[in-house]
């Protein structure tokens, strides 16, 4: 088409006239195509702005109203925390929610009395017993006699709190006296019991989980899968705030010290909460905190209470950042949220204070690309010029859908005629024949015998042919309208084979003619239509009795191969150049007329033949080489593979 258009431009430019015709359709297309360019360049620049300030003006309003229910959602989880100190407790809100919402907290009264992390209480003074004296004075000299006078009063006492404190001193005065294993087992068994879950010792410390972490470094060396069990239950106490009482300092203590005892097995995902907890509150004595969030005396941590004065939030300025970004919500992805502590500044486009909460604290938006609005304004300029380019691009193909239409109908009209002469002519031809020889004999003043039979049997010949040319037809039509029904059911293979040659076993009993049947006859089953298989049998063979020469050398065998049946029909005729192979399957096609005989066939068998070894969910394939003959090859599975 390109070379057509650049041959009749340039016979319209050299011939008489030619150039100002030329010149003039230039001028037609370029002065229209400037002046389209012109404006089309303007319409570029104002819709590029205009599409600038639309988004510039949308996205403004988006993050202004997630910027609003922020300012809303801070105070509103402050209260949520608050409320959670009251009911169900401060030790239950640092364990569900410390690092967290925060990365620790700090839990009052009403009072302001800190809650948690809760100090050690001492308990109230007591008397002290005449026998636990005596057992005191006895430790430093004689720790076997004192541990026997600290286990009397375990036995004698009906004072809990004096009983395991007892149980304690006197694991200690067998450890001073080298007696490990008598040790161990007052801190496995009479410390273990649940009564003195809840005794301190003199400090204010839970002498249980003292006694067991004593118990794990005693059986660490020697029975480590004790030790084991030992410390999995210390971790659940220590990582389980419910109503335990352990003071913080303890619990941080026992914490660290199962980490290093199991350094990879030891999780307490609130140490790091304790400890930020711990230190605040050594570094902040002042309380009241004011109100706002405001920088303590610690290095990048910030605090915030709650106006209501149950909890202060703790928080480093990472943490408090990356809060705030999660309470904001899902951000536009082509825009960058960026929270700004007192006194740092960023370029962004938009910016707005965070919550009365935290003053003067602010969240910046900004692009990811700067260039965002600069594509978002190409996109839409460029999807004008797609709408117009797909336009054309539509017409173009509309056009060549309606060129290969009426193409093809042009095609099926030329079938059409060569169906109708071909029809004419394969059907002329039999009766022809049969005409003539039944003139032939109808004139005849007197009929030999012989004569007449052999003048009857050509007749029936003939109309044999007809009767075959009739089914193409007839399996054509069907085919076309979808109107061919199909019987499946399991048929012996060798009985399509026999049924195949028994049809042209006449026919090909002729002089010039060797025809060979080889099918075993334990061949498996095959689910099939009987009569469809038959006729795309009998289409090969016809095809090899057409196609080969005076000497015909057929042959029709089937045999079970790789799961399935295949029945072949080779013949010695003349073949098909590779080129052919896959276009002989096609309604209507036929080899090159010099290689085939003239008047032989109007192209259905074959695609007759691929149409019923597809319904059998077959295959049919062909090897030939012009003058070596061909053989061609239908594969069926066997009965139990249904198609």
């Amino acid at each position: 088409m390109k070379k057509r258009f650049l041959r009749n431009f340039t016979f319209s430019v050299n011939r008489p006239g030619g150039g100002g015709m030329t010149l003039l359709l230039l001028l037609v297309v370029l002065v229209p195509s400037v002046c389209l360019l012109w404006f089309m360049n303007r319409a570029v620049q104002n819709e590029r702005l205009a599409v600038q300030q639309k988004l510039l003006d949308l996205y403004q309003g988006q993050l202004t109203q997630m910027t609003e229910l922020l300012k809303r959602t801070w105070p509103y989880k402050v209260d949520w925390i608050d409320e959670q100190c009251v009911q169900p407790g401060p030790p239950r809100v640092f364990s569900d929610y410390a690092g967290v919402v925060a990365d620790s907290f700090i839990c009052f009264d009403s009072t302001g009395r800190i809650l948690y992390p809760s100090p050690a209480v001492a308990p109230s003074a007591e008397s002290v017993e005449p026998a636990w004296a005596e057992a005191q004075r006895l430790e430093p000299s004689d720790p076997v006699a004192a541990a026997a006078a600290f286990g009397h009063l375990c036995e004698t006492t009906t004072n809990e709190t004096l009983a395991a404190r007892a149980y304690q001193a006197q694991a200690r005065c067998l450890l001073q006296a080298r007696q490990t294993n008598a040790a161990l087992d007052i801190l496995t068994h009479p410390l273990a019991q649940q009564k003195y879950q809840r005794v301190s010792d003199p400090q204010g410390t839970l002498i249980a989980p003292n006694a067991e972490l004593m118990a794990i470094e005693l059986m660490l060396p020697s029975n480590p899968a004790q030790a084991a069990i030992l410390f999995n239950r210390l971790q659940s106490q220590l990582n389980d705030y419910r109503n335990d009482g352990m003071p913080s300092a303890q619990r941080r203590f026992l914490m660290r010290r199962l980490e290093q005892l199991f350094p990879s097995a030891a999780k307490f995902p609130r140490l790091e909460a304790e400890d930020l907890a711990a230190q605040y509150l050594e570094s902040n004595p002042a309380f009241p905190p004011q109100p706002g969030c405001r920088p303590t005396t610690l290095p990048d941590i910030w605090q915030l209470p709650s106006p209501r004065g149950h909890v202060l939030l703790l928080y480093h300025t990472k943490s408090l950042c990356a809060e705030t970004i999660a309470l904001l919500g899902n951000l536009p992805p082509e825009i960058n949220g960026t929270v700004l502590a007192p006194g740092e500044a960023a370029e962004a486009f938009f910016s707005t204070p965070i919550s009365p909460l935290l003053p003067d604290w602010k969240v910046a938006f900004s692009w990811k690309d700067k260039r965002h609005m600069d594509l978002a304004a190409d996109a839409r300029i460029a999807s004008l010029l797609w709408t117009g380019a797909l336009a054309v691009a539509g017409i173009i193909a509309l056009g060549l859908l309606a060129a290969g239409l009426l193409r093809r109908q042009m095609a099926v009209a030329q079938l059409k005629n060569d169906l109708v002469a071909n029809v004419t002519h394969e059907l002329k031809t039999p009766l022809s024949s049969m005409r003539l020889l039944v003139d032939t004999l109808l004139n005849a003043p007197s009929l030999e015998e012989k004569t007449a039979r052999e003048y009857l049997q050509l007749i029936a010949r003939e109309n044999l042919r007809l009767s075959h040319l009739i089914d193409n037809f007839l399996a054509f039509s069907r085919i076309e309208r979808d109107k061919y029904a199909f019987d499946f059911h399991p048929v012996p293979a060798r009985e399509i084979v026999d049924s195949a040659a028994a049809a042209v076993r006449e026919r090909f009993h002729s002089p010039g003619c060797r025809f060979t049947v080889a099918a075993p006859a334990d061949l498996p089953p095959v689910l099939a239509d009987a009569g469809a298989l038959v006729t795309a049998l009998l289409n090969l063979l016809d095809n090899a009795w057409k196609y080969s020469g005076d000497e015909k050398q057929i042959v029709l065998t089937a045999e079970a191969r790789h799961g399935g049946v295949a029945f072949a029909v080779q013949d010695n005729g003349i073949g098909l150049p590779p080129r052919e192979t896959g276009r002989i399957f096609k309604r209507f096609y036929q080899v090159d007329p010099h290689l085939s005989r003239t008047g032989s066939g109007c192209g259905l068998g074959l695609s007759i033949v691929q149409f019923i070894v597809a319904a059998h969910q077959g295959s049919v394939k062909v090897e030939s080489r012009p003058g070596a003959g061909s053989t061609f090859t239908i594969t069926l599975p066997v009965a139990n593979r249904a198609p």
